[in-house]
């Protein structure tokens, strides 16, 4: 019996060696499946966190370049109207507020019919306009990609001409109208400091009769229709595309 006893408790010994070096075993499995599988879920999580603080990052410059944006043109234009407020109504000029545009809406002023020379009196209005503009845009200098003087006429040619003849017509005459006033503007003495800063940011557009001014009933108005605008346009969607660019 004793023997027996004893060889049984033996054999349960060993028996119970046996089972905890296989749960010894099955542990070091599980831990290695931990480390093989699990893992790479942990480091996706911290990725997807990593990639949630960066795009909140991205998000964060755009907002800041948006407001620096908005902020920017709002100056502008208070710069813009404390300079010149007392000078556009005898200039038959304005100032819009949204698009940062100066229009100059006077056509018996600007140029003759079907003619490119600046007249005596637009001379005049554009060596006391220019100068002073350039000086007001140059404290924004960063924040402006480009200063647009555009030509704008009338549908009308003569009445032999074609839609589309007249169109081009007046294409190449409102291109050679801001041709002239850019040439003129800047031989001017006074832009002398700002002359290669205006060779590389002011362009001359003639836009023909692509955007006509219409009278409340929906006609053209060929009188309003024949203008020159001053129109500054600034680089916060420029500043914005190089950031996504960076992310992709």
């Amino acid at each position: 019996m004793k023997n027996l006893f004893g060889t049984s408790q033996g054999q349960g010994e060993s028996e119970w060696i046996s089972v905890s070096d296989l749960m010894s075993g099955l542990m070091v499995i599980f831990l290695f499946i931990a480390i093989v599988y699990i893992r790479p879920l942990v480091e996706q999580k911290e990725r997807a966190i990593q990639d949630k603080e960066e795009l909140a990052a991205v998000q964060q410059t755009i907002k800041e370049i948006a407001v620096a944006w908005s902020e920017s043109e709002v100056s502008i234009y208070e710069e813009l109207q404390k300079e010149f407020e007392r000078d556009l109504e005898r200039w038959n000029a304005e100032l819009e507020k949204e698009t940062l545009t100066i229009r100059f809406r006077a056509p018996d002023v600007l140029f003759d019919r079907n003619r490119a020379d600046l007249k005596p009196e637009f001379q005049n209005i554009i060596s006391d306009f220019f100068p002073r503009y350039v000086r007001v845009l140059s404290q924004f200098e960063d924040a402006i990609d480009e200063v647009r003087i555009e030509g704008h006429t009338s549908s009308e040619w003569n009445v032999n001409t074609s839609p589309v003849e007249a169109y081009f017509n007046n294409m190449e005459l409102s291109q050679a109208r801001t041709r002239a006033v850019l040439e003129y503007a800047l031989k001017l003495d006074g832009v002398e400091p700002f002359r290669l800063w205006c060779l590389s940011h002011v362009t001359a557009n003639g836009l023909s009769s692509s955007r006509l001014v219409s009278k409340t009933d929906g006609s053209e108005d060929a009188n309003a229709s024949r203008r020159v605008e001053f129109r500054v346009r600034t680089n916060a969607k420029e500043q914005i595309v190089k950031v996504v660019e960076t992310i992709q």
